[in-house]
């Protein structure tokens, strides 16, 4: 009897201790579970789900992640404090071993924390994902340049599939801002210039990963290239160009797409940070646009507030400005800057409704990636080597990016008389693959391409001559200098002008390379007003009289064995100082660098030509004897770019401009490859070459596909995603600007491009025929047909892409000149013709009124179809009433 009294009492306590919390019942709606997760959360848990950080928990201490984490960034770093935007990443784990890690860090998180949310494992993967054994495509602007949605899709299909294998289920990626300045050193991550194509671009590769699961984060919210082409320069556009143009692919990727996260750039936005603006984040895009994800900064973006924009007074407060403005996740580099910036004392200053809705948008997208019912990949599924099918799509889409520019004399195809091809330049020789990029699967030069498809009947020649090293110099590499027994300088920091005060840090720098953009050099320093010192020993490597010297800003000296080589004490603008001095081989000389910096963005290095030991002279001389011996010559060409990259001059980079003339002036027909992601101007040596090719970063498969155009395998019918300019005067320039007061010409120079947007010629001819509208005047809020008939004139297939621009013809604001409206990608065969049709819809018409609100207006519309923004050969007026 006592032990039936002890059951009836004691086995309602069992079972309410063993029954399952609502939110793990997965039968249960998402916002039931998401709000039954919310109620048992303490606030420290609930500032974890909105902080991420790349790394694992391979090395953390017991319970240092007892409360959870929104996510991680499996194997990567940051680089420097909290300030730094740059990251490192691991490239060298294959598929499993990224797959196997993502499963430990899950079950740590499922089984040892008290609530056990799962994690999201997230990664980059612009065009293709930065991980060893995982295809790399062609870079952005080239998938743009393909102008080919539907092969788009296949190549975010074919990323998705290598991301999804490995546990992965959220991509930093894509990047939607508009190339609007082409000296922006990250226009190659980008879809071009023109809000329609990125926008269709960016639709179709979200809308890949999102279908089978994987979240995808168009970046960066919003405008991050400002005056000059300047990455992250504060944005001053109006609420009208930002809807027109800026903000338009970030909402078609989220409508049509189904985007469920948005980063933030690094840049203000009417003077508050884009990661802390309530208009951008709060009012335009989660109230008005209804957006019901999950808003990430950029990599330490949020405390850009304190360190680059000044409004806020410490990290916490940017945080809280952050979170109150309508950020959800702050993403850091490193766990310890969660103390930095949500420590537990400061979380009370943050809304806690705004806080719940964070962590209720984090946590939504948590159950619907099913991650509480399946937080693990299956490892057996994950596969070493990656799909043989993707290759080929990667070939394909570096096809069909390639953009013919010039075939004077019908040069291209190479003819089947040749049996002596010359190639020259580093790039040919260097697969590159362009920013956000892995290692690749058995990368392809442009030279193995050629290589291998001329085969054994024709000889192919190679020479470098000429490389991007724009310098005559180099950086001093640490083997050659030495303190105390030490490998490097010995360098002393002081928080002023001069070098008698005393010093804030002291400590071994392996050289003189430095660039202090966004933190200082050393703890205790400010980001400007310092100075620094640096002694030790140089030893010399070889016997002669060489240049030595240093390159920075503001003011710097040289001193070799107590005497003053270099003297720029007042200079306080960027410059390269050099000096002859005679060295001896093995002979050791005391050295000694002072620097002092002013106001912000500092370099100082330090410089010789020793390295340069090769005539760069003799290198052009041995291409053009490749090129006297050849048949004809082919010139790999490249640019430097990238993040903290942006370009003043948009000429070719060192040596190359010189090759080019050079090997042209043997007379030979003469095929200029053009490797990089933005436009090249080419004034010095345009018309003095046969054929120019755009192949971007062509990916993986590049060299073959480059090769497969050269060779006439295949018809090139890319086309420019951006606008040539013929110099950088022109700049910005765009195709689809609105009128001028004026006009477009400068007293010296002409306003027109030297290539423009959507254009790329072919080895085929195509004809145009207008067969007129379905209905020639519609209502407001109808929509009508335009049809046209295309013939390949020529004996060789081969695609065309139609373009179809619109103009309103009288608007109650000012409108583009021009706007791109449709496109299609079309396959020809020899001497075929197809009839084609756009559907012109009331979206295509809709403008922003004087009240900034979307409607169509009555009138006249021009209707314009043709091969480029400036080869419109189908033009018609289409009335709306």
């Amino acid at each position: 009897m006592k032990h039936f009294l002890f059951l009836l009492l004691v086995l309602p306590g069992v079972r309410g201790l063993t029954q399952q919390p609502l939110y793990k019942d997965s039968t249960q709606p998402v916002e039931r579970r998401v709000a039954d997760l919310l109620s048992r959360m303490t606030p420290e848990e609930k500032s974890w789900q909105i902080f991420m950080i790349p790394g694992d928990i391979d090395h953390a201490e017991p319970g240092q992640y007892r409360n959870g984490l929104f996510g991680f960034q499996v194997s990567a770093g940051g680089r420097g404090d909290a300030g730094g935007q740059l990251l490192n990443y691991n490239t060298s784990e294959n598929a499993l071993r990224v797959a196997h890690k993502i499963n430990g860090i899950q079950r740590y998180f499922v089984e040892q924390t008290r609530l056990g949310i799962p994690i999201i494992a997230f990664d980059e993967a612009l065009h293709g994902l930065v991980r060893e054994g995982a295809t790399a495509f062609p870079q952005s602007i080239g998938l743009a340049a393909t102008w080919d949605t539907a092969l788009m899709g296949r190549v975010a299909a074919s990323i998705a599939s290598e991301t999804r294998r490995r546990g992965i289920r959220d991509i930093l990626s894509p990047v939607v801002n508009l190339a609007s300045d082409v000296r922006w050193g990250r226009t190659e991550e980008t879809y071009g210039e023109d809000p329609f194509l990125a926008s269709a671009m960016g639709v179709a590769f979200v809308g890949a990963f999102e279908r089978v699961g994987i979240i995808t984060t168009p970046k960066h919210f919003v405008a991050n290239v400002g005056d000059g082409g300047r990455d992250s320069y504060p944005i001053h556009y109006s609420e009208r160009l930002l809807d027109e143009r800026f903000l338009a692919p970030f909402k078609a990727c989220i409508d049509r797409g189904g985007s469920r996260s948005i980063m933030t750039a690094y840049n203000t936005v009417d003077g508050t940070a884009a990661s802390s603006n309530p208009w951008l984040l709060l009012d335009k895009l989660k109230r008005q646009w209804g957006f019901k994800g999950f808003v990430i900064s950029d990599a330490n973006a949020v405390g850009g507030e304190l360190v680059l924009h000044h409004t806020a007074k410490d990290y916490p407060s940017s945080a809280q400005h952050a979170i109150n403005g309508g950020l959800d996740v702050i993403f850091q580099t490193e766990y310890k800057h969660h103390a930095l910036f949500l420590p537990d004392s400061s979380l009370g200053r943050i809304d806690s409704a705004r806080l719940n809705d964070a962590v209720a948008r984090v946590l939504r997208a948590k159950f619907e990636l099913g991650l509480f019912e399946h937080p693990y990949v299956s490892e057996t599924a994950v596969k070493a080597d990656e799909d043989k099918e993707n290759k080929a799509i990667a070939r394909q889409a570096a096809r069909e990016s390639f953009v013919l520019l010039k075939n004077e004399g019908q040069v291209l195809p190479i003819r089947r008389g040749v049996k002596t091809i010359a190639v020259l330049g580093a790039d040919a020789a260097e697969a590159r693959l362009g920013g956000y990029s892995g290692p690749g699967n058995g990368k392809v030069s442009i030279l193995q391409g050629i290589k291998e498809r001329a085969g054994a009947g024709v000889r192919v020649i190679y020479a470098e001559g000429a490389n991007r090293d724009n310098r005559d110099y180099s950086v001093i590499p640490a083997t050659y200098l030495q303190y105390e027994g030490r490998e490097g300088l010995h360098g002393i920091y002081f928080a002023s002008r001069h070098a008698d005060s005393l010093p804030v840090a002291e400590r071994m720098d392996r050289n003189i390379d430095f660039h202090w953009t966004l933190s200082p050099p050393a703890p205790g320093l400010t980001t400007d007003w310092y100075s620094a010192q640096w002694t030790g020993t140089l030893t010399a490597p070889v016997t002669g009289k060489f240049r030595i010297g240093l390159e920075g800003n503001d003011g710097y000296r040289l001193y070799i064995n107590d005497s003053l080589i270099v003297s720029r004490w007042e200079k306080q603008s960027y410059h390269t100082t050099l000096a002859d001095y005679s060295f001896v081989k093995g002979r050791r000389y005391d050295i000694r660098v002072e620097f002092f910096e002013t106001n912000g963005d500092a370099t100082i290095r330090l410089v010789w030509n020793v390295r340069d030991t090769v005539d760069r002279a003799k290198k052009i001389r041995e291409a053009v004897a490749a090129a006297r011996q050849s048949d004809m010559a082919v010139v790999v060409a490249g640019i430097t770019e990238g993040e903290f990259q942006d370009r003043a001059m948009l000429s070719l980079p060192g040596d190359q401009e010189a090759l080019i003339q050079a090997v042209a002036a043997t007379g030979k027909p003469l095929v200029v490859l053009l490797v990089g992601g933005s436009a090249i101007t080419m004034n010095n040596w345009i018309d003095k070459v046969q054929a120019i090719g755009a192949v971007w970063y062509p990916g993986e498969e590049g060299g073959h596909a480059v090769a497969d155009v050269l060779f006439g395998d295949y018809n090139p019918a890319g086309r420019l995603p951006i606008t040539y300019p013929v110099h950088e005067a022109q700049l910005p320039l765009v195709y689809n600007h609105k009128p001028t007061g004026r006009g477009d010409d400068y007293n010296n120079l002409s306003g027109m491009p030297l290539f423009p947007f959507g254009f790329g010629l072919s080895y085929s001819k195509f004809v145009y025929e207008d067969l007129g509208f379905e209905k020639n005047a519609i209502a407001v809020g109808d929509s009508t047909t335009i049809l046209l008939r295309v013939t390949n004139a020529s004996d060789r297939e081969g695609d065309e892409v139609v373009q179809l621009y619109i103009h309103d013809e009288l608007a109650s604001v000012a409108r583009p000149v021009m706007e791109l409206k449709g496109f299609q990608r079309v396959h020809f065969r020899p001497r075929e013709s197809q009839v084609l049709s756009f559907i012109i819809t009331p979206d295509m018409l809709r403008m922003l009124d004087k009240d900034l609100h979307w409607v169509i207006e009555p009138g006249e519309y021009r209707i314009m179809i043709g091969g480029s923004s400036r080869d419109l050969r189908v033009k018609r007026n289409l009335v709306v009433y």
